[in-house]
Parts: C-alpha cells; structure tokens; sequence
C-alpha cells in the first residue's frame, strides 16, 4: 500500500488537531459525520475559542465522551489563541500541553501535518504491532510500543507505517474476528507460534 494516509476528513493544522482529538474511543466514521458543521461553524481556533463547551456539545453529541470533548475543545482552541497566537504550534512538547491532547494526538500532527518521523501509537497499532511480532512482549505500554517501532522502521517509512500498521488493524486484523485470510501476513503471523494469543 504505498499510497496511505488519514482518513480523518479535515482543512487545517487545526481542523486535524479537533478530529483527532474527537477520534479518541470513536470511529472516524463517525468523526467523518460530525466533522462538516462544526468545521463549517468554527473553522479556526479563533471563531472556537468564542465558543462555550455546551454550543460545542451540539454539534458533537453523539461521539464518545461528547461532554468531555467539547470542554477540551473549547480549552484547547483558547490557548491556541492566547499562547500560540491562532496557530497549532509545530513543537510536540507544546502540543501536549493542549486540553485534551495526549502523546498520540500530538503525533499524528507532527507526522500527518508536519511531515515528521513520529509513531501515534493507538489501539490498533499496538495490537498489530504485537500479533505480527514487531515488537516483544515487554513492549507493555503505547510509549514502549513506539519506541520499539522507531528503533526497527527506516525513519522514510516511519509516516506510512503508522497508516499501514493502523488501517491493517482496522480492517483486517481486528480485535475480535480477525479475518485471518484476507492476509499477507497470513502464513508468518506469530499466532503460529506456542503460546500465541490468536491460536
């Protein structure tokens, strides 16, 4: 799959920083759905820094953790406003810093939008990255996950093998009913392997 990216739908640095964070725990089906008016409403951080979490909630409601979400919103394009001067700020120790913005947010950004070898590690990275063997077990955490993937993966593949490892894990090794042949990896997966946890 050489060409690859996001599927997340978005205009901006900002426009992905909100649908990434939205992303967390949902779909980006979903996140595809909500996405439209509210970018159509609050399309920069300075027309959503105006805005309360409650208007926000309206717009975002049926994502996961929607009251949550749209205070970390609301917060988060504040400070952009107040801090970075309207723009997301390109530094991951200053992306962190945003409500709402975790360690894998703040990659996607730097790789998505900047263009940097980094690793968003989420859910489906680390269970792929663990049932096709890329890292060892020990790699218990998303950090140690990352760092592994780093170490093994040429930093010009590092951006796509972010998409690859993630959308293989989304629609070909799923968590629960993995659909173990439709693939490639099907006659060297490690669930071949003693002990494996898909055997």
């Amino acid at each position: 799959m050489p060409l690859v990216g996001t599927e997340l739908h978005f205009g901006s640095a900002f426009q992905l920083l909100c649908a990434t964070l939205l992303s967390a725990q949902c779909t980006d089906k979903r996140i595809n759905e909500v996405t439209p008016a509210l970018f159509e409403r609050y399309p920069t951080a300075e027309e959503m820094s105006k805005a309360e979490p409650e208007d926000l909630f309206e717009y975002i409601r049926s994502v996961s953790y929607p009251n949550a979400k749209s205070r970390h919103l609301s917060e988060m394009s504040r400070m952009i406003v107040d801090d970075f001067g309207g723009e997301v700020p390109d530094d991951p120790k200053d992306l962190v810093k945003l409500p709402g913005v975790g360690r894998k947010t703040a990659n996607v950004l730097q790789a998505v939008w900047f263009g940097r070898a980094t690793m968003a590690v989420d859910t489906h990275v680390y269970r792929v990255s663990h049932r096709l063997g890329l890292v060892p077990r020990t790699a218990n955490t998303p950090l140690k996950v990352e760092q592994h993937l780093l170490h093994d993966i040429p930093e010009e593949d590092i951006p796509n093998a972010h998409h690859w490892l993630l959308l293989h894990g989304r629609y070909v090794c799923q968590s629960a009913r993995p659909k173990c042949d439709q693939c490639p990896f099907e006659k060297i997966c490690p669930k071949l392997l003693e002990g494996s946890k898909l055997e």
